[in-house]
């Protein structure tokens, strides 16, 4: 007996040193500061030197040219007045710090929102459309299908094209005397259309050519979230008496929204910035018909003379504010839905 009590006080007098030890351990005060980023550069230095170069690399490849571009905005940097060197002759740079200027001229000018309109009706009737598709052909690849692997790699193909030859392609299509298109027209009797030469059916073009580019991304995106949903939920709902499209609509859909909440914000936000198709399908024609914001900030640069450098990066940054903002409030409306990734 008196050995049981001694063992029980001494467990008694243990677990009250236990607790007095993690209470001065709640209570001491992390360390903050250098001494903590010491710790974690000491702890973790062989992930922080395998990051390293890859940080590296993206400072001088993105963060140079993102810091200077901003620079430049709040200058009047044009052709005229930017640092050059003209045979052995080395003119400085005369440009001047100008604030705010450049972004006042640019949302105070009517051709500001009208390239922002159109953009909008762009990126949304795009990722809409592409979105659709790839998930009708998903959910017709995911059943048992005979040559399903050679469908997957037919939808898969315009992928692997890149993006220049396809467009080059499509524009051979939409010639308006010897196009394909309107061959076939032709041969139903059916008048030749303007393509590319009509603003409404060029705006018709070049959303056809984008959504033929952005359905295998769709699709592979969507064919692995329906692979990863269990089969088991299929099953009980369709012993319950559920239809296919009660299953869809329960089940695949709710299964499906982590995947699709990403690939609709990396979609939204590569069609935003798509210079590829719209420069080399139309150049923005006819007039300015199809043109968007990254075609005309590359005008402002590269094709108007004097080139404005200023104006030109006054618009990036705002094409880079108006897709952060986006991005934000698009994750915060999937946080608020339980999705966030």
């Amino acid at each position: 007996m008196a050995v049981e009590t001694s063992q029980s006080v001494a467990k008694a007098a243990g677990a009250n040193s236990a607790r007095g030890r993690g209470r001065r351990t709640e209570n001491t005060p992390r360390s903050t500061g250098p001494g903590r980023l010491r710790r974690a550069l000491s702890t973790h230095w062989y992930a922080w030197s395998m990051v390293a170069p890859v940080v590296a690399v993206i400072g001088v490849i993105i963060g140079y040219p993102l810091a200077r571009g901003f620079y430049l905005s709040l200058t009047d940097a044009n052709e005229a007045n930017v640092e050059r060197t003209i045979g052995v002759n080395h003119i400085p740079a005369t440009y001047e710090f100008v604030g705010l200027d450049n972004y006042k001229a640019v949302l105070t000018d009517n051709v500001f929102w009208d390239r922002l309109g159109w953009t909008l009706v762009w990126t949304v009737s795009c990722v809409a459309l592409s979105f659709t598709l790839g998930l009708v052909l998903a959910n017709m690849l995911n059943r048992k299908l005979k040559g399903r692997t050679f469908y997957r790699m037919a939808l898969i193909l315009p992928w692997a094209v890149p993006a220049f030859v396809s467009v080059f392609t499509w524009r051979l299509l939409f010639n308006e005397r010897s196009g394909l298109f309107n061959q076939l027209l032709a041969g139903g009797g059916i008048d030749a259309i303007s393509w590319l030469n009509d603003p409404t059916w060029a705006k018709v073009s070049v959303i056809a050519v984008n959504v033929w580019l952005g359905v295998p991304f769709m699709l592979v995106a969507m064919l692995g979230g329906l692979q990863s949903i269990p089969a088991e939920l299929y099953e009980a709902a369709e012993m319950d008496g559920a239809t296919a499209w009660q299953r869809f609509r329960h089940i695949t859909l709710p299964g499906l929204r982590p995947v699709s909440g990403t690939v609709i914000l990396l979609s939204s936000i590569w069609t935003f910035n798509m210079f590829p198709v719209i420069f080399l399908l139309t150049r923005g024609g006819p007039g300015d018909a199809t043109e968007i914001l990254v075609t005309y900030a590359y005008k402002l640069s590269f094709v108007v003379s004097p080139r404005d450098f200023a104006g030109s990066a006054a618009w990036g940054v705002l094409i880079l504010a108006l897709l952060s903002l986006f991005a934000v409030a698009y994750r915060r409306a999937l946080r608020k839905q339980g999705d966030m990734w």
